[in-house]
């Protein structure tokens, strides 16, 4: 592709030979003559007069680079969107595999794929052009809108609706039972029954062996575009909006609402039937204990003001120094103490 044609696809300003052709995109140190890369983050910048590619995409008013540039005021997302030119995604051809098991009752848009081993269940309806890949299990009564990707041993249990241009990765489980029991009288437990219902709206991802539990009444409900990364649980009766970003292995517990525009690094924890403000973030490994405020910013368990937690965890470093010089005044203060009763007893 000419440089001058994907400057056009991207919106790009072009400074440079606009006739230079591009094969690929590649990371700024790896890139080779035909390559282009990109510069997000100022922390690269002294790798950009030693790149070799053919073509940066730089942000506007940058430093410059030693090639053609992109300009653009947010090149991350260019350079997001040049993959997608250089590496379309592969999808298989429609129809379904002899090896797939559709129920009778089932309805297939015509432009579907679905793959080996495939079980889809009585009543179930999905939606044009979405793809299914191979040992899917699809229960009854499902609904899956247009232009989803299903991968490999996803499962989706009874009565699931799914939205237009939904991905869920590799091990996906939703609608699995909630973690729901009530203590008899002689100290076992009973069962609560999981039944009501799971909706995964329009433009959501699912990472990799992420489950979303389903309700006893209710629903659980992933509102339009949100994005989950991998091992993310979702319990039942939670309601997450939209937008939110929520990183690997985040465990949200029971009946919570997370609003609109939410972050979460990795491995944070949120305890259960609280409210997450819009717009609110909290670091990696934090623990939620109690409702936050839109736009709030916490870190730590149990989480606190992130300011405040950034300036108590470097003193948390200063512990052992801080203790020595503790001990050093007590010591020093029983010296006094001892000095000046020994003044009023010799005046006496």
């Amino acid at each position: 592709m000419k440089l001058r044609d994907l400057a056009a696809q991207l919106a790009c300003r072009l400074e440079g030979d606009g006739d230079i052709d591009i094969i690929r995109v590649a990371g700024i140190q790896q890139a080779q003559p035909g390559d282009v890369t990109f510069l997000a983050n100022s922390k690269y910048e002294p790798e950009l007069a030693r790149t070799r590619a053919s073509a940066v995409i730089l942000r506007e008013g940058s430093i410059a680079a030693p090639c053609a540039m992109l300009r653009t005021t947010d090149p991350y997302l260019a350079f997001a969107r040049a993959v997608g030119i250089f590496a379309p995604a592969w999808r298989p051809a429609a129809g379904v595999h002899p090896k797939a098991d559709v129920s009778s009752d089932a309805h297939l848009d015509p432009s579907v794929s679905i793959g080996a081993f495939v079980s889809v269940g009585d009543g179930v309806v999905i939606g044009k052009r979405t793809v299914v890949f191979p040992n899917v299990t699809i229960g009854a009564g499902v609904q899956i809108g247009a232009d989803c990707v299903i991968h490999s041993n996803v499962s989706l249990r009874e009565r699931v609706v799914i939205g237009d241009r939904v991905i869920l990765q590799n091990g996906v489980v939703i609608g699995s039972d909630g973690y729901g029991f009530v203590r008899r009288g002689d100290g076992t437990h009973e069962k609560i029954p999981q039944v009501a219902g799971v909706v995964i709206e329009d433009d959501v991802e699912l990472g990799a062996n992420t489950t979303v539990d389903r309700p006893a009444v209710g629903e659980t409900r992933i509102r339009c575009g949100t994005k989950i990364d991998n091992l993310v649980q979702i319990a039942h009766g939670v309601t997450v909006g939209r937008n939110v970003l929520l990183a690997a292995q985040v465990g949200i517990a029971g009946s919570t609402e997370i609003e609109d525009d939410v972050v979460f690094g990795g491995q944070v924890g949120v305890s259960g039937h609280l409210t997450i403000g819009r717009g609110s973030l909290a670091v990696a490994k934090s623990g939620i204990t109690n409702s936050m405020e839109p736009g709030a910013m916490v870190g730590g368990y149990p989480a606190i003001d992130l300011k405040t937690w950034r300036k108590s965890s470097v003193l948390v470093k200063r512990l052992p120094e801080l203790r020595l010089r503790v001990n050093e005044l007590e010591a020093r203060l029983a010296e006094l103490v001892s000095e000046a009763g020994s003044s009023k007893d010799t005046s006496r």
